[in-house]
């Protein structure tokens, strides 16, 4: 039996069993082609700001899990590099998401959260994740960017494909959604470059066309990732919120007393139930002997470690690692005052994600709007759907009463 067998269905489980036997172990990949997987905290607090584990998939070996199958114009994006291409575009595109600038934005996504709530009504039911939590993030990163209004609910439908396809539709389906998302964004594109606005696209245009410093490639594969993960990551957390503080009432009722209390509730939200359950795949970058020795150290300083071989997957898992007692105490419990400081949800190293502090404020505005509009809200599906993705950590659909 794989020793990763039930992660879908029951992952903290499977987490704690694995993290309980051994520092890595050797699994099954997504696609069954072999991966080994990285648990306990210390581990992937190392592994993920290690440089000998790349994220290019030029060092990985053939019949290894490499992820999406992209094409070149959206495949050159920054989760799929490493230094100096990944600092080069990092740099040209973080002033975007600066917390300076994303103070200035909290503005805007408190009117687009108490629109979206307006339309709801005084009173009924709800799929909260349809309804809310997915339009808030997807209307802010539209127009952050600078993307139509009629192209939003496209874009939202070709996401779902790739990160949670439907088994019934089988891979066409995975294939038609990277044609369209490529076809959109070269009109799109091109449409920017005839009729540039004061919009985060317009600029990366203009440092494409003016200083060449990026490629073609790089500045559409550019504006998909942070379309995609601007979407993807903030929709998995203001839901996977909702639920987790519903089901705690204790906790609901000392945030609806405090609010205050949100900031740090956010950092306890994305500990205990984050948007994925695995980080990006990585690979071992080959040294002098032709392994990779990933190597873990202790707080007593013995170093113990686990030969991997050079170009095979690894996957980190910033869900496990959150779960971990020896960091977190009774870690599978819901506590909004612990100090949460140090999870990994969002990542660590160079490859922190770039969108993090939006992502924050977005979760702490949408809960703030939703928790004072309505506060007889209620949850009327005792046990939600998860979605069927190692990569999205989040609900297919999030039924509430208010």
């Amino acid at each position: 039996m794989d020793p990763a067998d039930g992660l879908l269905d029951h992952p903290y489980d499977v987490y704690r069993r694995l993290r309980d036997t051994a520092p890595v172990h050797r699994i099954a990949g997504p696609d069954g082609t072999p991966a080994w997987i990285v648990t306990r905290y210390d581990d992937v607090r190392a592994a993920l700001a290690d440089p000998r584990l790349s994220l290019d998939k030029r060092y990985a070996t053939a019949g290894t899990y490499k992820g999406f199958s992209l094409p070149p114009a959206l495949d050159a994006n920054l989760l799929n590099m490493d230094p100096p291409d990944h600092t080069r575009i990092r740099r040209l595109v973080g002033r975007a998401f600066t917390p300076r600038r994303i103070e200035q934005l909290r503005g805007p996504i408190r009117r687009t959260a108490d629109r979206l709530l307006d339309a709801l009504g005084s009173h009924g039911t709800t799929d909260l994740i349809a309804s809310y939590a997915a339009p808030l993030p997807i209307t802010v990163i539209c127009d952050l960017l600078g993307i139509p209004d009629e192209h939003r609910l496209d874009f939202r439908v070709w996401t779902d494909t790739l990160v949670a396809p439907d088994p019934a539709a089988g891979p066409a389906a995975a294939k038609e959604a990277v044609v369209a998302m490529l076809g959109f964004f070269t009109r799109l594109l091109a449409d920017k470059r005839r009729e540039p606005a004061d919009d985060l696209l317009s600029d990366l245009i203009a440092v494409r066309d003016e200083g060449d410093r990026l490629s073609e490639d790089e500045l559409m594969s550019l504006a998909f990732l942070i379309l995609f993960a601007g979407y993807e990551n903030t929709v998995q957390l203001i839901g996977n919120a909702v639920l987790a503080v519903f089901q705690h009432p204790g906790q609901l009722a000392a945030l609806r007393e405090d609010p205050a209390r949100l900031p740090a509730a956010t950092e306890e939200f994305l500990r205990y139930e984050g948007p994925a359950l695995l980080a990006i795949r990585r690979f071992p970058v080959e040294d002098d002997g032709g392994t990779s020795r990933f190597e873990r150290s202790r707080e007593l300083g013995d170093i113990g470690g686990v030969t991997v071989p050079a170009g095979e997957t690894v996957w980190v898992s910033p869900s496990a690692a959150n779960r971990d007692p020896d960091r977190f105490p009774d870690p599978d419990r819901l506590d909004l005052a612990r100090d949460a400081s140090g999870h990994l949800a969002l990542g660590h190293g160079i490859h922190y994600c770039l969108g993090a502090p939006l992502a924050r404020a977005e979760t702490e505005i949408a809960l703030a709007a939703l928790l004072e509009r309505f506060p007889d809200l209620a949850l009327a599906e005792p046990t939600p759907r998860w979605r069927n993705s190692l990569r999205a950590r989040g609900l297919l659909a999030l039924q509430v009463s208010y």
